[in-house]
């Protein structure tokens, strides 16, 4: 690769399956296998390529294994469906597109990917390389610092780079506050139940009153609302457990190989086998020519 840049790209994977998957509908092969993920997740990380050309690049995915999370909340992502069945049949094939891109799948039994990338983006920090965090979730941008920004997709299809400035801009905290604040609100998406009766709303009013979760309990008496003020006093364990649960590890057991995850051409020859067997045909027909002239 040739004109890259220094930074480690970490794509957040299901955040971006997910996107695909809902955002394309009605391709499948003639047998009647969806294909809309797997288009769309391959034409995301060509679009990324191609335009960030990155030295690095990783694809993070979470372990199907229970997570330190659930043992300590067991209703932690309960009310999450399960996957939609033409969604997992495509899973393999993902995994497929990331070999023939020869990309590295990072995954570690018993964590979520939020955690790895959050470990890995500090570690590279650490080793003064700058990561782009590439996902949807608003939960990360509690790991946004001076080198480590994120870049999502707007509903226009623009691309955005989320920086401390934009974190403030988005969430109205900054990303160490981010925490306490969904500490505070909760987060529906994961079932994290936060304070009861405060809100979005309530958890800024509170934060910019205290500055963190620790200050307003140890200060609720001086809290003006009354349904605040009791929220903070009667829920003590489910505020501080929530604010756990929203709380990024930056500690997992992985190591940084920045030369494993350095990017190089696909196998234009696989990739060709792997679009044709799907139907795809305008991915097989470009990977066949570059196949022949390789």
């Amino acid at each position: 690769m040739t004109d890259t840049n220094e930074a480690l790209y970490l794509v957040d994977g299901m955040s971006q399956i997910f996107r695909a998957y809902y955002a394309i509908r009605g391709l499948s092969t003639s047998a009647g296998l969806a294909t809309n993920s797997v288009y769309g997740f391959t034409m995301m990380l060509r679009k990324l390529i191609a335009q960030e050309k990155p030295k690095y690049l990783g694809i993070v995915l979470d372990s199907a294994e229970p997570t330190f999370r659930h043992e300590s909340y067991a209703e932690y992502k309960a009310t999450r469906g399960l996957m939609p069945d033409d969604l997992a049949a495509q899973i393999p094939y993902i995994l497929r597109v990331c070999e023939v891109f020869r990309l590295p799948v990072i995954r570690v039994p018993g964590f979520e990917a939020d955690d790895l990338i959050g470990t890995l983006a500090r570690m590279a920090e650490a080793a003064g390389v700058p990561s782009v965090i590439v996902s949807q979730d608003k939960d990360l941008c509690q790991l946004v610092t001076d080198r480590i920004t994120i870049m999502r997709e707007e509903r226009d299809r623009t691309v955005t780079r989320v920086d401390r400035n934009g974190v403030i801009q988005r969430m109205g905290v900054p990303p160490e506050q981010i925490v306490d604040l969904l500490g505070l609100q909760g987060d529906a998406s994961d079932n994290i139940p936060g304070a009861p009766g405060i809100g979005e709303k309530g958890a800024l009013q509170l934060l910019e009153q205290f500055g963190s979760i620790e200050a307003a309990l140890a200060g609720w008496e001086s809290v003006t609302r009354k349904s605040y003020r009791e929220s903070l006093r009667d829920n003590v364990d489910i505020i501080r457990l929530s604010r756990e649960l929203a709380t990024i590890k930056i500690d997992c057991p992985i190591d940084l190989d920045l030369e494993a995850l350095e990017l190089s051409e696909p196998d234009a020859a696989a990739a060709h086998a792997l679009f044709a067997e799907l139907e795809i045909n305008s991915l097989a027909k470009e990977f066949a020519k570059v196949s022949v002239r390789g």
